[in-house]
């Protein structure tokens, strides 16, 4: 009985022993689009080897920093690969708003351009070894929640996308019939940046195309409502909503289960 339990103990104190060692990887990966280079960020978990479902996460508009980096490694956390894209360039990050208008302006007034860079970003996702190309989405922040849509409504093989407080407008609706997934928002109800009629036009975009689409809005809370570093003083425009940030991430969590089985 006492050589058995010493096993049972043995057994339990490797699985405790791996389970520490365990940490999230992260590194910089450089890559190009057209004559453009650019510099992402990969989040795995390096203690599991089987291939996974891989997720892009799509910047705010003034370009790859903290918040979308730790936001891949929350993901990877969970148990997700994933690739924080650069939407502007090695290096390039907007310093003031009106630096940060300007970058994702010239996406804005160029779709095919933000489709493109952001499709450059999935490539590099798909083609890491530990990822199941076959079950891949993306998730974007403001810029990147407009990101991710045009992503989606350009065709791209996702099985899904999650938008946080994002645009919802495109210049071309008749393209949502290309989406092959499914879509869900999280949009703050008294976000003063996306309109009520910006809102009630995408859910007739997504009616329109037959998508398999879901609208969530958080009572209470404005644009950025998942930026800490938005503050808390919503009559800006922009704060943070503790719990319309911790409620958004689980309905992800959720859309994703869903959506990988």
């Amino acid at each position: 009985m006492r050589m058995w339990w010493r096993g049972i103990m043995a057994v339990m104190m490797a699985a405790w022993a791996s389970e520490a060692m365990a940490a999230v990887h992260t590194e910089a990966v450089e890559y190009r689009h057209d004559d453009v280079v650019l510099e992402g960020y990969l989040a795995y978990d390096d203690a599991v080897q089987e291939r996974r479902p891989g997720v892009l996460v799509v910047h705010e508009w003034k370009g790859l920093g903290d918040y979308a980096k730790r936001r891949a490694e929350q993901l990877a956390q969970l148990g997700y690969v994933a690739f924080a894209v650069d939407m502007y360039g090695k290096g390039v990050y907007a310093k003031t708003h009106e630096e940060a208008a300007a970058l994702s302006g010239a996406h804005r007034q160029d779709r095919r351009l933000m489709r493109d860079r952001a499709r450059a970003g999935l490539d590099v996702l798909a083609r890491q070894p530990l990822v199941d190309a076959e079950r891949l989405a993306a998730i974007g922040y403001c810029f990147g929640g407009m990101a991710v849509l045009e992503l989606a409504r350009d065709g791209a093989p996702l099985r899904g996308v999650v938008s946080f407080h994002g645009a919802l407008d495109t210049p071309q609706p008749e393209d949502a019939r290309n989406i092959k997934g499914s879509v869900l928002v999280c949009h703050g109800a008294d976000d003063s940046f996306v309109k009520p009629e910006q809102v009630a036009a995408f859910q007739q975009e997504m009616r329109d195309a037959k998508v398999d689409w879901q609208l969530v809005a958080y009572g209470g809370a404005v644009h950025s409502f998942t930026v800490p570093e938005a503050g808390d003083d919503p009559s800006t425009g922009v704060s943070y909503h503790a719990a319309a940030d911790r409620r958004s991430w689980e309905a992800m969590g959720r859309f994703f289960h869903e959506i990988f089985q």
